[in-house]
């Protein structure tokens, strides 16, 4: 006979409020129809970050990523994880966008640009930002995912 549990807060034993979830590296999720599923740790985003290289090359926010250090010209290497990949054959993507236009409350677009990803290694990688040469991107986004170490 199997069991269900039905709560509404899972708390500490001190009652202090919330707690950590510890979920198998061999838990798995249930499509909405219940037909497929899929192993919950894979598929989860492993880092990411939404930097500038343009100007002070800073971090707006992030995850997983300890430093960011500006290499060259659309070049930021190397982008370090705060926890190690389990290898260096980890999956990624990246945007960036060279400039902002003025007086929008939105990102502009320039297709003129592209970028990807350079080197990496189980510590972090490296990202290009280009047109015709290398650029400083305004708004950079750059995501993982694989096996943690």
């Amino acid at each position: 006979m199997s069991s269900q549990l039905n709560v509404d807060t899972i708390v500490d034993k001190a009652g202090s409020g919330g707690t950590n979830v510890k979920i198998a590296n061999t838990s798995v999720a249930v499509a909405e129809g219940g037909s497929g599923t899929t192993n919950t740790v894979q598929g989860l985003i492993k880092s990411w970050v939404n930097f500038e290289q343009d100007g002070t090359h800073a971090s707006r926010d992030s995850f997983n990523i300890s430093s960011l250090t500006d290499e060259a010209v659309g070049r930021t290497h190397p982008i370090s994880f705060t926890n190690n990949m389990g290898s260096a054959n980890y999956s990624g993507s990246m945007y960036s966008n060279a400039y902002i236009q003025a007086n929008l409350d939105h990102n502009g677009f320039n297709n003129h640009y592209a970028g990807g990803f350079g080197s990496r290694t189980t510590s972090g990688h490296s990202i290009v930002s280009y047109g015709a040469a290398g650029v400083d991107a305004d708004n950079v986004q750059v995501a993982s995912w694989g096996d943690l170490a």
